[in-house]
């Protein structure tokens, strides 16, 4: 039985949210996943991901695009499926019950809630350049600089509150900003400076167009911000309950966004690697090639590109770039607020978080998650001693969510065959292995230091279910389904493993001390498809029956949680 829903703004699609404005049409929504992913790493991840690869960077990006473009993909059916907002952390509900569901709600919301505080981190030291009273010598918050973050995110919190209209008017101006930037910016490079030996020229570490192996390639995917600069895709997932034409517009901005930012990614690194001025790249080799760019003065620690203009005599574009990174940061930042209120009210409305997070204004707005958002993200502003380190840790607990939509997609086809799909993702069984492939694979490659810190954040998220779950005196909570959500510890020990027993450690080229370094770069692969396959079979014999899955979609609490009366069924 499909379910559908009737009233204004209503799709008909099951699962639409009832008090959700759909006011997010085929631009706005391609904008917020582009808006998100042009965040402040397009600005660093070119310069990082040539010091680790050399030109075999433009390799990292490729296979990059490749890899999200295969997870974005797996979730297109889902999108359109059950367009609901904070999908990510939903669908796992439906295929497997509350644990599932609030094992991946956990890790994205904890990671989400990370990324707005880190972009206007990145704003404030941008601008210590003019305002050098915004931080102190190792980096952190002044008094000042602290009172001005917490503005800057309630100013975040005011935009959203306003509702998605809104939102979608000044996003979509500040994507044209930043769109023009990249393609101005690849441009001006390319016509300034541009030599084509460098993607073969001999240097002191190497030759070739991989002077350091096609492994660097691989490792830079996480290490250098690739995969950080891809992680914004999400949205037209996380906001699918706010679009009024699910079928044509979630898949676009899914395949669209990653396509788009992904050509644009990989034209910055060919236009950043030909830039270079081969005589100091001969003496001085990639990894040093921070250095030949002047970075080592105050302004290279704000933006590289930036630098790198104003040596090649265009001062003007200098300016421009250093505008741009108050600008792309700050964008993103306001999407990512939007994101984090959306992850928290999905958990609210699948009753694994307290119910209030599920409430919405006349607007159409999750106010009590927003406020939640802004709280928690102003902790993150606390001085933590590893807050660049709390960095990746972000990217791999983003990563590792995304993995639960290639299985859900798999086992769907089986739970609920006679589902309306107005959206059939052909070559599933080629996509979600990929997909969940190319995620065990990112974290991975991120290295032991970031697995075993990710692994406790997901512990510290189940003491806090164990918590919730004793004091839930009303019994509002679901049963966790454990039998059937039990498979994702599995899931999470093997990645621990396959880590562990690798030889990358994600901050050197050596082991990190305490591994077991039983295998290399080749070894890893392998190890990572074994987990693939492991994972994809329990998964599969673990999901719930198709009558519980039909079960939840029709709970009345779904929709009478956001209070006001609930949506006809038909």
């Amino acid at each position: 039985m499909s379910v559908k829903l009737e009233g204004p703004g209503q799709s008909g699609f099951a699962g639409d949210d009832p008090k959700l404005k759909k006011d997010f049409g085929t631009i706005g929504l391609l904008f917020t996943a582009i808006g998100s992913i042009i965040g402040s790493g397009w600005l660093f991840s070119s310069l990082h991901a040539s010091e680790q690869a050399g030109p075999a960077a433009i390799v990292s990006w490729v296979v990059g695009t490749i890899m999200f473009l295969l997870i974005g993909l797996s979730y297109a059916e889902l999108g359109v499926m059950f367009p609901r907002s904070g999908g990510v952390a939903r669908y796992p509900h439906y295929a497997w019950g509350s644990f599932a569901s609030y094992s991946m709600g956990w890790v994205t919301w904890l990671a989400c809630a990370a990324v707005a505080s880190v972009e206007v981190s990145a704003v404030l030291t941008y601008a210590t350049s003019y305002l050098p009273w915004l931080e102190h010598s190792n980096a952190t918050l002044t008094g000042w600089g602290l009172l001005i973050a917490i503005a800057i995110m309630a100013l975040f919190v005011a935009i959203n509150y306003l509702g998605v209209r809104w939102f979608a008017r000044i996003n979509n101006v500040l994507v044209w900003w930043k769109l023009g930037m990249i393609v101005l910016v690849i441009v001006a490079i390319l016509v300034s400076a541009f030599h084509g030996i460098n993607f073969h020229l001999t240097t002191k570490d190497g030759s070739g167009f991989a002077p350091y192996g096609l492994k660097s390639a691989f490792e830079a995917i996480p290490a250098a911000g690739i995969a950080f600069s891809f992680l914004g895709w999400r949205q037209g997932i996380e906001l699918a309950g706010e679009t009024n034409n699910p079928k044509r517009n979630v898949p676009l901005t899914l395949i669209g966004s990653v396509l788009i930012c992904g050509i644009l990614y990989i034209l910055l690194q060919i236009a950043f690697i030909g830039a270079q001025s081969p005589h100091a790249l001969a003496q001085h080799g990639w990894h040093d090639v921070g250095s030949l760019i002047s970075l080592g003065s105050t302004a290279g620690n704000f933006s590289p590109l930036a630098v790198l203009a104003s040596v090649l005599g265009m001062s003007w574009l200098a300016g421009l770039l250093y505008a741009d990174a108050f600008i792309s940061p700050g964008d993103t930042g306001l999407i990512y607020t939007s994101v984090t209120a959306r992850m928290s009210y999905a958990m609210g409305r699948n009753r694994n978080a307290p119910r209030v997070l599920a409430h919405v204004n006349d607007n159409g707005v999750p106010w009590p998650s927003l406020i939640l958002a802004w709280v928690v993200g102003c902790i993150f502003f606390l001085p933590f001693p590893s807050w660049q380190a709390l960095v990746g840790i972000v990217t791999s607990l983003t990563v590792l969510s995304f993995g639960s939509g290639a299985i859900a997609l798999l086992t769907f086809r089986k739970q609920i065959p006679d589902q309306e799909r107005p959206y059939r993702q052909g070559g599933v069984w080629v996509i979600a292995p990929l997909a969940l492939l190319s995620t065990n694979l990112i974290m991975y490659w991120a290295g032991w230091d970031q697995v075993w810190k990710m692994m406790v954040a997901v512990a510290i998220g189940y003491v806090l279910l164990v918590i919730f779950q004793v004091t839930d005196t009303r019994k509002r909570a679901p049963q966790l389904d454990f039998k059937y959500g039990w498979w994702v510890l599995i899931w999470f020990g093997g990645i621990t493993l396959v880590s562990w027993l690798g030889s990358y450690s994600g901050i050197s080229d050596v082991k990190e001390a305490g591994q077991a370094d039983l295998y290399g770069f080749n070894g890893g692969i392998i190890a990572n498809v074994i987990l693939t396959i492991v994972v994809l079979a329990v998964a599969w014999k673990c999901q719930l029956p198709g009558h519980r899955v039909q079960a939840i979609l029709d709970l009345p609490d779904e929709d009478e949680v956001v209070a006001g009366e609930p949506p006809v069924r038909t």
